[in-house]
């Protein structure tokens, strides 16, 4: 789901930046950094070690897991963009994984959308069963991200494909990754409620 550079046009990219650092302070603003400040970093190293493990597939970018619902769940939506945002950054400056132009769109999509979607999700049926709860805040979550990602790159003149076969392309296989990510969040959910159920919003 990393947009590389060339994928956006300039007028695409800089929107993409704006809306990103438009959204990066309303949710400072909301956040509780500091008192959050240990599980944010910490959390975002896992979701780091997650993310490296990546591979191409036809009609987008890349598929990995993202932890977007993860961390929405343990922390809320807007400390979650600053624990992807820690990770996309890492990501892109050191290890070019995501392009630094294209920058705001990967933090859209995986530090806003990601999250937020997760979340609403959590808040609508956490109260029925948890572990179900997180895993369809998994699976939603990183579906509709992969589709905000391939709206972008279909959108751009820059990509050679229009968004009528992105769009398709990125929601149908991060809908199938998505079963993934919708395991793996409910597992961690469910053993944070029973060891550590303070790391888990409710």
């Amino acid at each position: 789901m990393h947009i590389p550079d060339g994928y956006l046009d300039p007028i695409s990219a800089g929107v993409t930046w704006a809306i990103m650092l438009i959204y990066g302070f309303f949710a400072y603003k909301k956040a509780a950094l500091g008192k959050n400040l240990e599980v944010v970093v910490g959390l975002a190293a896992a979701i780091f070690i997650a993310q490296m493990f990546n591979w191409p597939i036809p009609g987008g970018t890349s598929l990995h897991l993202v932890g977007g619902a993860l961390a929405a769940i343990m922390l809320g939506p807007f400390e979650a963009f600053f624990v992807l945002l820690l990770v996309l950054l890492v990501q892109t400056l050191v290890f070019h994984d995501g392009g630094i132009t294209t920058l705001g769109a990967n933090v859209i999509n995986m530090g806003v959308v990601a999250p937020l979607v997760g979340w609403a999700a959590w808040r609508l049926l956490s109260r029925y069963n948890k572990p179900l709860a997180a895993a369809v805040a998994g699976w939603a979550s990183i579906t509709v991200a992969g589709m905000a990602a391939g709206f972008e790159i279909g959108v751009s003149p820059y990509f050679p494909y229009a968004w009528t076969i992105s769009v398709p392309v990125m929601t149908t296989w991060h809908a199938l990754l998505g079963i993934v990510e919708g395991v793996i969040t409910a597992a961690v959910v469910e053993y944070l409620l029973k060891r550590a159920p303070q790391y888990v919003r409710v």
